[in-house]
């Protein structure tokens, strides 16, 4: 479980963050929604530690990140997974090369064992035998899938996703997210994925928080958004002619029950 409370982020005299609480729990993908500018990338790159809060308290477990050290504060990165929106794949290095990365960095795991995990996360996301390969021999839904294969590699309590289906087609986009549930529930890890696409928020989105100039306007479930009044909730779901149909039959049908 990831909880923060009341975080703050201001650059330059502008306040991103607003004083922004929730709790992440494990085992589910929970989603924070936001239109561009809502201050979701910058919460999400707070919560990862890759930028210090002004204000507030980040915990991991019970374990709060500011008041750690160094090497405590080490300790629980190496049980983040990340999946960056670009993949950050290394391109002079092959496939395995790039999965076995955070392994050679940070355990003293045998080359056969390195090997041997490599290729059982492979097989996890569907990529099994491209071990070899180049990260330019791979389409982009095979490369957003080697960078999570990376990013389970060491078996992670916290995964966490930036647009994971940025430039993808709807299908593929679909196996992306069926696959970050599938593995959420498998290693039981606190999932956080920042995403405007509406398609992933219906299908996987556990618990959702949406942002909206750098409050917290909103926090339920994928069902719970159907009922509710939040009107920055509905202006950010509602706004397609498919979605507002989509809403106008959940309703009647529930009407009828």
């Amino acid at each position: 479980m990831i909880e923060v409370k009341n975080i703050k982020k201001s650059f330059g005299g502008h306040e991103v963050l607003k004083g922004i609480s929730a709790v992440f729990e494990k085992g589910k993908v929970n989603m924070i929604i936001g239109q561009s500018g809502s201050g979701k990338t910058v919460f999400l790159k707070t919560i990862m530690g890759l930028i210090e809060p002004d204000e507030g308290e980040i915990s991991f477990d019970g374990r709060i990140w500011h008041l750690l050290d160094e090497k405590e504060k080490a300790a629980i990165r190496r049980e983040m997974g990340v999946v960056f929106q670009g993949n950050a794949l290394f391109d002079s290095l092959t496939v395995e090369e790039n999965v076995s990365f955070p392994l050679r960095m940070f355990t003293n795991k045998s080359p056969k064992e390195i090997k041997e995990r490599v290729a059982e996360v492979l097989e996890q996301v569907g990529l099994p035998g491209v071990q070899h390969k180049l990260p330019a021999e791979l389409s982009g839904g095979q490369q957003k899938r080697v960078a999570i294969a990376r990013a389970i590699v060491m078996y992670p309590k916290y995964l966490f996703a930036d647009e994971p289906n940025s430039g993808l087609d709807p299908k593929t986009a679909i196996r992306i997210d069926d696959l970050l549930l599938d593995l959420t529930k498998k290693y039981d890890t606190t999932t956080l994925v920042n995403t405007h696409d509406m398609n992933s928020i219906m299908e996987i989105g556990e618990k959702i928080i949406l942002l909206k100039d750098g409050y917290k306007a909103w926090e339920g479930t994928k069902d719970e958004i159907f009922i509710s009044d939040n009107p920055d909730l509905n202006d950010f779901v509602f706004s397609s002619e498919l979605f507002r149909k989509m809403k106008e039959l959940y309703l009647k049908y529930e009407l009828k029950k």
